[in-house]
């Protein structure tokens, strides 16, 4: 796919990896749509894309709410005429182990990880078949992969936007040609950690300082590298670690 003139929507771009993916995106010449709940952020990156001279539309989007991405993607069409790539980047990592019962972090995991992807593609995948082409990327995780302590409801949104990433590509790629990516870093640099209140766990976290992370950037060049594949080729998975995470 060449990105000149295509449109990427993008949840939770205002931090993190989404905003350095739509600056990458649009440094590449995509127009992109982003998508997050703070507002005023969205509305900062904005103009650095357009100071860069790329193209960026605002949409305060809440992934839980199916109105917001139906209004996104309504929007979307206004301004850019079609969508051409969803990156469901939105998500929470508020690590607990079950015995606390943080029952309110459980169900606002699944909520936004999961019910979020699924908002997203409800709401994007008719443009995607009328066009017959396109590409839906859902920002996954490692621990799709492997278990960590406090990490058993978060595992388990991950390994469901994988599997769920898998079962899409296998119904919409043959069929209508849209290709579809699972994005699984482990650990990046971004503000998920601040989510966690469970004293036990950030203790266990204090083991990490001093390992080099992933940097946002890194995420946002293996998306780039999944889009910029011929159609020919799904990029199914990217599975991608910090040189020393074990």
């Amino acid at each position: 796919m060449d990105l000149k003139n295509k449109v990427v929507l993008i949840t939770g771009a205002s931090s993190g990896i989404g905003k350095a993916t739509a600056m990458k995106l649009a440094s590449e010449g995509a127009s992109v749509v982003l998508c997050a709940r703070s507002e005023d952020e969205l509305k900062d990156l904005k103009g650095e894309i357009e100071n860069d001279g790329g193209k960026a539309l605002v949409v305060k989007t809440d992934v839980t709410k199916p109105d917001d991405f139906k209004n996104a993607v309504s929007r979307t069409l206004d301004e850019y005429g079609s969508i051409d790539v969803l990156i469901n980047n939105a998500g929470l990592m508020p690590l607990s182990y079950v015995e606390k019962l943080k029952t309110d972090e459980w169900e606002k995991m699944v909520d936004v990880n999961i019910k979020g992807v699924l908002n997203g593609v409800a709401a994007v995948l008719p443009t995607l078949r009328k066009n017959k082409s396109g590409h839906i990327i859902n920002i996954s995780s490692s621990a799709a992969h492997n278990y960590f302590p406090g990490g058993a409801v978060y595992c388990a949104t991950k390994i469901a936007v994988k599997m769920f990433s898998e079962g899409l590509r296998k119904e919409l790629a043959p069929e209508y040609g849209i290709n579809v990516t699972s994005i699984e870093p482990g650990a990046v640099d971004t503000s998920l950690f601040e989510t966690i209140t469970d004293d036990d766990i950030k203790e266990k976290m204090k083991g990490m300082e001093g390992m080099t992370t992933l940097e946002t950037e890194d995420i946002a060049n293996a998306i780039f590298y999944a889009l910029s594949q011929p159609d020919r080729v799904n990029v199914n998975d990217v599975y991608i670690m910090p040189t020393e995470q074990g």
